[in-house]
């Protein structure tokens, strides 16, 4: 047997949860912000080149749970990203409505396990940046009822309450309204996500939360120092805490090579009176910048992540968070969501266990899953 085929025969046994795929604002985005539109649009019971996800390529992945993101871009604010939110999470009901025989949506890991049963990719919601509660614990805990389980507490960008790791501090992490933000989190059941904040929001939030906290889609910032990363230290952190890092696929967080052509395009934009941050325009620009070809990312550089997350934090708090279709490429053998075998298989080619790939592939997720619900 194949390390392939060993790998193809655990995941049609054992849940595969990712934390983290775009494919709702990337169909907002070919199709506009009507959420019925947006999902009549696309036919994904089809192969789609141009898109990362579809159901064939699901099927050869072997997906059990998804984390679908309803990101809400830092360009919108207050209101209008109250609005952008709200339509994000219709689209993703909308492709339970349409797609019933291929998708549940499910809230606990009770109903993810059951849905699994059923041949369904068990299917929750995750709010990515706290910009979109404008401020609001009544719109928090609105999106809690609508089904939301995580909130990412920033984007790219600074919230008035916490501090990103991409944008220059302002709070020392929490102001104390954030830190009211992740006690009513814990108290309604909402998983507190820390990939994209800063480390100091990292260590204000782990402070204050009574439950486990997730990493929907961050790497290690020993092996690439990029801001995205999480650092050793809150890693050491996540087995007191009962947390999970969920390894991600982004090749500008996992390749040194590719964070450094990254730098030389934020230095490109910058000249030229440009917005790094703004992924709109970042994408613009570098479609027309002259400057050298972007390197290519591999498997064995998210392996190289996984495995020190996994020697700092441990076998039980680790995990996968792939950001399909939030980014233009993914790492060689890593190109969409049919890949996920191929990375389990390099693992075991390592020596991994089965039972230790279970516990990456999504025990560890489903665990944290019903802990937050037990303290509620």
């Amino acid at each position: 047997m194949t390390e392939l085929t060993r790998a193809q025969d655990l995941l049609a046994t054992t849940i595969l949860a990712d934390g983290h795929n775009d494919l709702p604002w990337a169909l907002r985005l070919k199709a506009g912000p009507n959420p019925v539109e947006a999902v009549a649009g696309v036919d994904l019971t089809v192969p789609q080149p141009t898109l990362h996800t579809d159901f064939p390529k699901l099927a050869e992945g072997k997906l059990g749970l998804q984390f679908w993101s309803v990101y809400v871009p830092c360009q919108f604010e207050g209101d209008s990203a109250v609005t952008a939110v709200l339509e994000q999470i219709e689209v993703v009901h909308q492709l339970a409505e349409r797609y019933p025989e291929r998708l549940r949506l499910v809230t606990t890991a009770d109903e993810a396990e059951a849905a699994f049963a059923d041949g369904r990719i068990a299917s929750l919601l995750g709010a990515e940046g706290g910009h979109s509660i404008a401020e609001s614990l009544g719109v928090l805990r609105i999106l809690r009822r609508l089904g939301v389980r995580y909130m990412t507490l920033t984007h790219n960008f600074n919230t008035t309450w916490a501090d990103s790791g991409t944008d220059k501090p302002e709070h020392d992490g929490l102001t104390e309204f954030g830190r009211e933000v992740v006690r009513e989190m814990n108290r309604i059941g909402m998983l507190v996500d820390l990939s994209h904040v800063a480390p100091s929001t990292m260590r204000a939030a782990l402070e204050v939360s009574s439950a486990p906290v997730i990493f929907s889609h961050s790497s290690c910032r020993a092996v690439n120092d990029h801001p995205r990363n999480i650092p050793d230290d809150v890693l050491a952190q996540l087995p007191g805490n009962g947390g999970v890092a969920m390894i991600t696929f982004v090749p500008a967080f996992i390749s040194a090579a590719v964070t450094e052509w990254d730098n030389q395009l934020e230095a490109a934009m910058k000249a030229a009176g440009q917005e790094f941050l703004n992924l709109g325009e970042r994408g613009r620009f570098a479609e027309t910048w002259d400057g050298p070809p972007k390197p290519k990312a591999t498997v064995e550089d998210v392996v190289a992540h996984i495995e020190h997350a996994r020697e700092v934090a441990g076998i039980d708090h680790i995990g996968l968070g792939g950001d399909y279709d939030g980014v233009g490429a993914l790492p060689e053998g890593l190109e969409d969501v049919s890949k996920y075998p191929v990375l389990i298989a390099a693992l075991m080619e390592r020596g991994w266990s089965d039972e230790d790939c279970a516990k990456l592939a999504g025990r560890n997720t489903l665990r944290v899953l019903r802990e937050v619900d037990a303290k509620q």
